[in-house]
């Protein structure tokens, strides 16, 4: 099969995750350095946290069923654009700063960047899809294929899923090599120039996504009509109606809930505990974000892997990762330790989409990538704090352990779960058998 990263459309995308991702570290970086300097307050900072990554949770499934109900072009170049404007004005108020107005702003670009994220999502995925069944078409198959037993349709399902699992792949590396470039350069820039012009290199990134996505057109037919309740009530029937997916997304959540907490105990950690300063932190992080880089190398080599296995794999791996930096003595093996937690983050999260993605019909695969990035920000504002309450009562070490602990704990629920899906397509909610057909867009199990 010939790789779907050779599609132009696809490599687009790959190109708008990358440079949106690189930018909106600069912004990240530019405003929690922002609110920090004006206000010298960790709940300040703590609020802005909370407003452009927790609040848009509640918002963001409801932001994409609009965006797939509007049968006008060029949604994704508008959100882009939204949040284009949100970061100028954001730049500008650097000027004359008031907190209120920077959450606002805040929560407005956050809202925007999920929906666009898990748009994003899909259409990757349908890209993959598009891209083998066009290679695929009208292709006569060598006969020892069909005579073992593989119809055609199952012969072409079998690569659109190889296809899917390796745009996410490279997706993810990309993501992972923002991860340790994103944060650096962000810093250099607003110690070089200062806080606007990081934001104003944002602002760039921004239009950059939006001129390159600009033939994506996310919107999906629906036959039971097109408002966004009946939307947003189609996917929550879906997800009711698939026990598997509805188990698997608890499980996840829990397992977030914990990998968050795990993010306000570093800074604690490397400087009172391991007392290595500012460095010591820059350089676990680094770490990590080295490890997830490699983790999702291997993603990427092992596509035909059990995905169920990939997920475990990948959460065991951050849950003693945790585990390690509690017992780690020194910088040197927490740096380990954290590397191996990095490669989880690699494994874990590209698993879980996959899954979930083969688990859902093809017509509500963006609202459930709204679900899943929703779910991801929620996470972090439970998780955020609850990191900063195992601080306050007891040690780093501690909170690290009782953290790891939690993270493996749900290793064996996310294990049982995915499996379960083998055998058979997901079951499509009540209203989809009266969908117009999407032609050798059928979900499958995982494998």
């Amino acid at each position: 099969m010939q790789s779907p990263l050779r599609s132009p459309r696809l490599r687009r995308i790959l190109a708008a995750y990358t440079i949106n991702s690189l930018g909106t570290w600069f912004g990240l970086v530019a405003l929690l350095v922002a609110v920090y300097r004006h206000t010298h307050s960790a709940l300040a900072v703590a609020a802005l946290v909370f407003a452009a990554e927790a609040l848009p949770a509640f918002v963001v499934p409801a932001v994409v069923a609009w965006v797939e109900a509007s049968k006008r072009h060029r949604e994704l170049t508008a959100l882009y654009l939204f949040e284009a404007i949100a970061t100028a004005s954001l730049a500008v108020l650097m000027w004359h700063f008031w907190l209120p107005a920077v959450l606002v702003l805040a929560a407005l670009d956050g809202t925007a960047a999920l929906a666009s994220s898990a748009l994003l999502r899909a259409e990757l995925a349908r890209t993959a899809r598009d891209q083998v069944e066009a290679d695929m078409g009208g292709v006569a198959r060598p006969r020892d294929q069909l005579d073992s037993g593989r119809s055609e349709a199952a012969l072409i399902e079998e690569r659109v899923q190889e296809a899917e699992r390796e745009a996410h792949a490279a997706r993810n590396v990309a993501y992972s090599s923002t991860f340790i470039l994103g944060p650096v350069l962000g810093g250099i820039v607003v110690a070089a120039a200062g806080i606007s012009t990081a934001l104003f290199i944002d602002v760039g990134s921004f239009l950059i996504c939006g001129a390159l996505l600009l033939d994506l057109h996310p919107h999906v037919e629906e036959a039971a009509g097109d408002s966004v309740s009946t939307r947003l009530r189609s996917a929550w029937r879906h997800i009711n109606e698939a026990p598997a997916l509805r188990g698997l997304l608890l499980a996840e959540t829990v397992a977030l809930v914990f990998f968050e907490t795990a993010a306000p105990i570093e800074v604690t950690y490397v400087e009172g505990t391991l007392h290595a300063g500012e460095r010591g932190l820059g350089l676990l992080l680094t770490a990590w974000g080295a490890g997830a880089v490699l983790g999702s190398v291997v993603f990427a080599r092992f596509v035909k892997r059990p995905l169920g296995g990939m997920l475990g794999a990948g959460t065991v791996a951050i849950g003693l990762a945790y585990v390690g930096l509690a017992a780690a003595p020194s910088l040197a093996l927490a740096c380990v330790a954290a590397v191996v937690g990095g490669i989880g983050n690699g494994l874990q999260m590209p698993s879980l989409i996959s899954i979930v993605q083969r688990l859902t019909p093809p017509n509500l695969q963006g609202r459930m990538m709204g679900a899943v990035e929703s779910l991801g920000a929620l996470c972090r504002g439970i998780g955020l704090p609850l990191g900063g309450v195992l601080v306050a009562l007891s040690s780093p070490r501690a909170a690290f352990a009782v953290v790891g602990v939690g993270a493996l704990a749900t290793t064996a629920a996310l294990v049982r779960l995915a499996p379960r899906s083998r055998g058979g397509s997901p079951s499509p909610p009540a209203d989809a058998a009266q969908s117009p057909p999407v032609v050798g867009h059928q979900t499958s199990s995982v494998p």
